[in-house]
């Protein structure tokens, strides 16, 4: 099943994406795709319906994120999860994951506009594919994290990296700004993803390829994160995993290129759909 969240003026409403790729109105069965709603006990009791009863969605104004922002207790990414990001960066990969945070209030919608920060010089891209917790998870084990899944989405794991590598301290200082969260088109829940570990995923920058990648090159893998994370701290429904990205960042070209406004990035993840955004001045 593919849940989304639409927008018709000033509402958001909870939809699902059918198998012709129409837009129904789930709006009778939740009140919103909430940490309430996007849980694998909720999802599954979903599957029952049939849902060629459900009225179409004819006409929207925009995609919104596809989880509540407000449900979203934590957005934890991971750094330096492909070996060969790893090099192109000119850092060595670590031991261990690397674990930092990005500002829920970084969430936007797959199409929304990214607002380059005031200052900026180095704001850059990053593909990553998204883990979206369903259930609570606290010192699991590898094998159980499958069950703590409630699904996927794309995540463009945007960055300022002069704020994030020449200021000092933590990096969240340059992947938290308004903006650089966005997620979706949809959520895919687990049951339609055979293998997480074997997704093409690409993004261009003007119509030019610059990322263009399989997560079967991450150096940890999903389930081995969820169970790691666990261990640290407890996942709660709606907290989202961004779990790195491949080579082909603005940061590792050489010369290095980093957006400005007016550029177009598009990007996506094989089975999870499409984001397109343009980047505005603040």
């Amino acid at each position: 099943m593919k849940t989304l969240r639409y927008r018709i003026g000033n509402d958001v409403k909870p939809g699902i994406l059918d198998a012709e790729g129409n837009i129904l109105d789930a709006s009778s069965l939740v009140s919103d795709w909430d940490n309430e709603n996007l849980t694998t006990d909720k999802l599954n009791e979903l599957k029952n319906f049939d849902l060629s009863s459900f009225p179409k969605v004819d006409k929207i104004d925009s995609i919104a994120p596809c989880v509540c922002k407000k449900s979203v207790g934590k957005f934890i990414c991971i750094g330096l999860n492909y070996s060969d990001h790893a090099e192109e960066t000119g850092m060595e990969v670590p031991p261990e994951p690397i674990i930092f945070f990005k500002a829920t209030s970084a969430i936007i919608g797959p199409n929304d506009n990214v607002i380059i920060p005031k200052n900026s010089q180095k704001s850059d891209w990053e593909v990553e594919l998204g883990v979206v917790i369903g259930k609570e998870a606290k010192y699991i084990s590898e094998e159980q994290s499958q069950d703590h899944i409630a699904g996927y989405c794309v995540v463009n794991d945007l960055s300022e990296r002069a704020f994030q590598l020449e200021h000092s301290g933590q990096w969240v200082k340059g992947k938290s700004c308004d903006t650089f969260g966005p997620i979706g088109p949809y959520l895919v829940t687990k049951d339609e993803i055979a293998d997480p570990q074997n997704l093409s995923m690409w993004l261009d920058v003007n119509g030019k390829r610059m990322q263009d990648g399989s997560t079967k090159t991450m150096v940890y893998g999903v389930n081995y994160l969820v169970s790691y994370l666990s261990k640290f701290m407890s996942l709660q429904p709606g907290d989202i995993i961004s779990t790195g990205t491949p080579p082909g960042v603005g940061m590792g070209m050489k010369p290095q290129i980093f957006l400005k406004p007016g550029d177009e990035m598009k990007l996506g993840i094989e089975g999870l759909g499409e984001q397109t955004q343009r980047t505005v001045s603040a």
